[in-house]
């Protein structure tokens, strides 16, 4: 049967992954056309697209993306044959010589051959395992959009290569649609945003990914943890604090280590002691609990802390507040005996429902399992993690809300409920996160003494309702375009006095909103009230105020509420307490 005939009987989006793998294979093919000492890394299908890790000895720039899809707008047209066969890692290494990234990976590879794709008879030839579509003709409408700097397998050891962004879709249409989509989601860029509102700060003395919080941007950070305190501490939350440093013995018991110990910050004082900075706070809560004999009679016990962890990313995955080297996360762990665990898990849902209510976000369980096929990843035997995902399965049944499952996407720990959300965008984001485990109490040996007066083992529940506060702050400012709720706004009300004669009313207004709770300032510049009005409206502020003599004769403000226009003059006291209700309830 012809190759076309083939991939025409294919379902619409059963070959979306091929076409963007085989569109990163064009992609390399490009380069070496344009740039022929090109060695190449790895080139992936990811969401929405592809990319392929490039180097060259005359890098490129954003300007040489144009000439890129031009050439592999003609390998699309030639409809080259691709071809996936295995060869001896002896015949590789001859054929990728001139390549020192591809001797590497043959290498690592295990048996003794590997897999090939050859593209139009000799025409390209990769190092790789298949999953292509029959020909450079059918990878559908794409578009190169931007480079990165990433280091061969991320070790900043290595060779810095340049990686090379695109987006693929089936038809022109779609393609066009999600470019359109990037469009928009540049102008809300929360770090454009984060500048223009003033809400954080990027130093270079003090370095990448570690961001600073102006006074606005605090702001936020207080409320959003004022909220969640305000929900979790009637249910018995306690607050504890830990420091900033461990000894490395915490996270080898604990297992991090093996895991995570490349992404440490290690630090060495005066004495022969080695620290490290913390990456996580699991293991430090653990300690609190085994500080004390307990009995069954004390759990659950539930700590809470919003404190900030340190990883060492790569500097080319830094994003603005999206992924940065200080995290910091709203942790929570409950110790509770096995007959507690439903209750407190059900307990974790309604907090994460309650929170996620003041937010436009539909939130979609996903239940993250582990990958049988890879057990050695993951700490503790089959029983216990056959017996962990149960419950968890349960509990999601339970709810009657639909939900998909994830393998090899729990913690190398224990299975979890992650929480997926939606963006104005229609982006998903993983946010809240319930995680069951039974592994580090018996790492730790942590116990209680039961009803019988034996000793037993509690179950360690790790819970997150935002994740990473910089991270969630990101998501917010993208999701709403900078013009936050009004109780999460760093400005309720901005007061604007046309002229200087009423500066002092403009004054008083202000006073009286901060007395009752309301976060107010005056513009007090010597504008006009044009140019004020448009600075507070790009401050995304969501009440704005104008008084000048008419207002001050009458006693009243003149109204605009953020989305809804001018709604004319009214007494302060209306819209003190239309206001004082938004905020109350968290209304959007």
């Amino acid at each position: 049967m012809d190759r076309h005939d083939t991939q025409n009987r294919m379902k619409p989006h059963e070959n979306l992954d091929a076409m963007r793998h085989t569109a990163a294979h064009i992609l390399a093919a490009a380069s070496q056309q344009l740039r022929p000492d090109t060695k190449l890394g790895v080139g992936p299908a990811i969401e929405n697209g592809f990319y392929h890790d490039i180097d060259v000895a005359d890098r490129y720039s954003e300007n040489d993306l144009e000439k890129l899809q031009a050439e592999m707008e003609k390998i699309k047209e030639q409809d080259l044959p691709i071809e996936q066969r295995e060869i001896p890692k002896d015949e590789a290494r001859q054929l990728f010589s001139h390549d020192p990234y591809k001797l590497e990976l043959i290498d690592e590879l295990p048996g003794e051959t590997v897999g090939i794709s050859d593209m139009g008879n000799g025409f390209f030839v990769t190092l790789c395992k298949g999953g292509h579509v029959a020909s450079t003709g059918q990878i559908g409408a794409f578009k190169l959009t931007h480079l990165a700097g990433v280091y061969w397998k991320g070790d900043a050891t290595r060779p810095q290569l340049q990686r090379i962004y695109g987006v693929l879709f089936h038809t022109q249409a779609e393609l066009e649609q999600h470019l359109k989509s990037l469009e928009e989601a540049k102008k809300r860029d929360h770090r454009k945003l984060g500048k223009e509102l003033d809400l954080f700060t990027f130093s270079p003395l003090v370095g990448s990914g570690l961001p600073l919080f102006t006074p606005r941007g605090n702001l936020i950070r207080r409320e959003l943890e004022n909220f969640l305190q305000s929900i979790q501490e009637p249910l018995g939350y306690e607050r504890v604090w830990i420091p900033h440093l461990a000894k490395p013995e915490l996270y080898k018991t604990s297992g991090h280590w093996d895991k995570f110990k490349e992404d440490l910050f290690h630090v060495k004082g005066h004495g022969d002691e080695a620290f490290v900075v913390k990456p996580m706070n699991c293991p430090h809560h653990t300690q609190i609990y085994a500080s004390r004999p307990r009995s069954y009679r004390d759990l659950p016990l539930r700590f809470s802390e919003v404190t900030t962890v340190y990883r060492d990313e790569q500097p080319g995955e830094l994003q603005g507040l999206s992924r940065v080297r200080s995290i910091t996360q709203d942790d929570a762990h409950i110790f509770c005996r096995m007959d507690q665990v439903e209750q407190e898990i059900t307990t974790v849902l309604k907090i994460i429902d309650t929170f996620y209510a003041a937010f436009n976000f539909e939130l979609k369980p996903r239940l993250s399992l582990r990958d049988p096929a890879h057990a050695e990843k993951y700490l503790g035997s089959a029983e216990v993690w056959n017996e962990a995902e149960s419950i968890l399965r349960r509990l999601l049944e339970q709810r009657g809300v639909p939900f998909v499952e994830g393998v090899g996407e729990a913690a190398f720990y224990g299975p979890k409920i992650d929480f997926m959300a939606v963006d104005s965008l229609g982006r998903t984001w993983q946010l809240a996160t319930a995680q069951l485990d039974f592994n580090q109490p018996a790492r730790f040996g942590l116990e209680y003494i039961n009803e019988s007066g034996t000793k037993e083992q509690p179950v360690m529940i790790h819970r997150a309702i935002l994740g990473a506060i910089e991270r969630f702050i990101a998501i917010l400012l993208e999701h709403y375009a900078g013009a936050l709720p009004v109780w999460l706004s760093p400005t309720h009300v901005a007061v604007l006095p046309i002229s200087d004669e009423q500066l002092t009313y403009a004054q008083e207004v202000a006073g009286t909103l901060k007395q009752a709770g309301i976060r107010a300032e005056v513009d007090e510049r010597s504008e006009s009230i044009g140019k004020k009005i448009r600075n507070a409206e790009l401050q995304k502020n969501p009440v704005i105020l104008v008084v000048g003599k008419k207002e001050v004769e009458q006693q009243t403000v003149s109204v605009r509420w953020r989305g809804k226009g001018d709604q004319g003059a009214q007494p302060l006291t209306a819209i003190q307490g239309e206001l004082a209700q938004a905020i109350l309830k968290r209304q959007a």
